[in-house]
C-alpha cells in the first residue's frame, strides 16, 4: 500500500473533498452519488473500472482518495461515524492519516479500503458489502440499501 500520508486530507477535510468529488462525479457524469449504501454498488463499479483499465495505483491515487473520502462521508452519515485524525500508531497500522470512528468506539480506515478493493478486485473486496459486515453502526438510522 502507498503511503499517502503527506497528501492526503485530514480529518477535518474529508467531508469537503467527498462532496467536490461528488460534485463533479454527478454533474459529468451524472452518477447517482447520493451518500445511500446502495450508492456504494456505484464506488465499487467505479474502482473495478480503474482496476481494469490497467492503470497502476500511483497514477489514480488520488481517485482513489476521493472515493475513499465518499466512503467515509457514507459511514458518516448513515453509520453514526465521526471523521478522526489518526494517532501516530494509527497512521503506521493503516497507512493513512485520517479514517473514522463508529459509535462504538471501533475505528475503521475508509481511505485504505478503498485502495484494497482497487489492489484485490471488487469479487474480494466489495465497498457494499464492508458496509453491511461493519460493526459498531448504530441502529435505526435509515440507509437506502
Amino acid at each position: 500500500m502507498a503511503d499517502v500520508s503527506e497528501r492526503a486530507p485530514s480529518a477535518q477535510e474529508m467531508r469537503t473533498r467527498a462532496a467536490a468529488f461528488v460534485s463533479g462525479a454527478t454533474r459529468r457524469g451524472r452518477l447517482p452519488l447520493d451518500y445511500s449504501v446502495a450508492s456504494l454498488r456505484v464506488v465499487d463499479f467505479l474502482v473495478e473500472g480503474l482496476r481494469r483499465g490497467g492503470v497502476e495505483e500511483t497514477r489514480v491515487g488520488e481517485v482513489l482518495l476521493d472515493l475513499g473520502a465518499y466512503v467515509g462521508e457514507v459511514l458518516v452519515r448513515r453509520a453514526g461515524a465521526t471523521w478522526i485524525d489518526f494517532d501516530a500508531d494509527q497512521r503506521v497500522y493503516f497507512g493513512q492519516p485520517a479514517g473514522v470512528r463508529m459509535p462504538d468506539g471501533r475505528v475503521w480506515n475508509p481511505l485504505g479500503t478503498v485502495r484494497n478493493c482497487f489492489a484485490e478486485g471488487s469479487s474480494r473486496e466489495s465497498l457494499r458489502t464492508f458496509y453491511l459486515k461493519l460493526h459498531g453502526r448504530t441502529r435505526g438510522r435509515r440507509s437506502a440499501a
